[in-house]
């Protein structure tokens, strides 16, 4: 019994007005945990507001200046395309005396220097002299060179390796071959008669207004021709003119009683393409047919 009384003296009594001391550790623990839940809350609330706000926010296009040329009243002043509004580039420029959003052009590629061709000036001159008692024409043709009569009357000897720039025309009257001119044509490269020693051949047509045309390819460069021709009994003319035009020469040449032969050198110079054309024709024959004969033409 006295052990009793002793445990009930050592129990603190009740508080005759309020909790005990542990009720209100316990009472305070519980108020702490709701405002810790409560703040945690408000986080959570605030964290979320935060988020939304940043995933909905309209940011606005960032702003574009550009330069604006003064122009016509009509387009001054006007705002450039937006994005969106199938603006290209150079739309939001305005360039004076054009209409709004037209580009201006493109400046035309300057046309490539083409490096002129000089002109060739024209260039004829004819002389004439005797003709040698030899002529080489190897020598005389170191380009190309044609013998007529040695074959007949259709067929002459050319240089084998010439350039082929001489040629036979034709003409008016009929040809025929003879062999008694007083001057020997030589040759040591020519085809189809590969050597001549000395032959006097010869071609010749008769009668007023016959005769041969020749011509001769230029190259732009001056070049050479040496005809060597013949009459009996006849005046004879040489007409000589290039196919470019420009400057013309005619000489005559005139025996009435007995053959007469000569050495006509003509220099000209006309562009690549063009041709020096040549005659030699009977003017008068004092004859019963007046004749006109045409031996050989070297080129240098």
């Amino acid at each position: 019994m006295a052990e009793q009384d002793r445990a009930r003296v050592d129990e603190p009594a009740p508080a005759p007005n309020g909790p005990t001391r542990s009720a209100l550790r316990r009472l305070a623990r519980a108020r702490q945990r709701r405002r810790l839940a409560v703040e945690a809350l408000i986080a959570v609330v605030a964290l979320t507001a935060v988020v939304a706000y940043l995933g909905t926010e309209q940011h606005a296009a960032p702003r574009e200046e550009s330069a604006v040329l003064p122009g016509p009243p009509s387009t001054v002043g006007r705002p450039s395309p937006g994005p969106g509004a199938n603006a290209s580039p150079g739309d939001d420029l305005v360039t004076p005396g054009l209409r709004p959003r037209q580009r201006p052009p493109s400046p035309s590629p300057s046309p490539t220097a083409v490096p002129s061709t000089p002109a060739v000036e024209p260039l004829l001159t004819v002389t004439r002299a005797d003709v040698p008692a030899l002529v080489d024409l190897t020598a005389a043709g170191t380009v190309d060179w044609v013998h007529w009569g040695l074959l007949g009357a259709t067929t002459p000897v050319r240089k084998r390796t010439g350039s082929g720039e001489i040629r036979d025309e034709g003409g008016r009257g009929a040809r025929e071959s003879f062999s008694t001119n007083p001057e020997a044509y030589a040759w040591r490269d020519g085809a189809p008669v590969g050597a001549a020693s000395g032959t006097t051949a010869g071609v010749q047509t008769c009668g007023k207004g016959n005769g041969f045309v020749l011509s001769v390819a230029a190259d732009g460069a001056p070049r050479t021709v040496r005809l060597y021709v013949g009459l009996w009994a006849a005046r004879a003319r040489l007409d000589v003119r290039l196919s470019t035009g420009g400057p013309t020469s005619s000489m005559r040449l005139e025996d009435p009683h007995t053959q007469h032969t000569a050495e006509f050198t003509v220099r000209f110079r006309a562009p690549k393409g063009a041709k020096l054309q040549v005659s030699w024709t009977v003017e008068e024959s004092f004859g019963d047919c007046g004749t006109v004969g045409l031996q050989a033409a070297a080129l240098r």
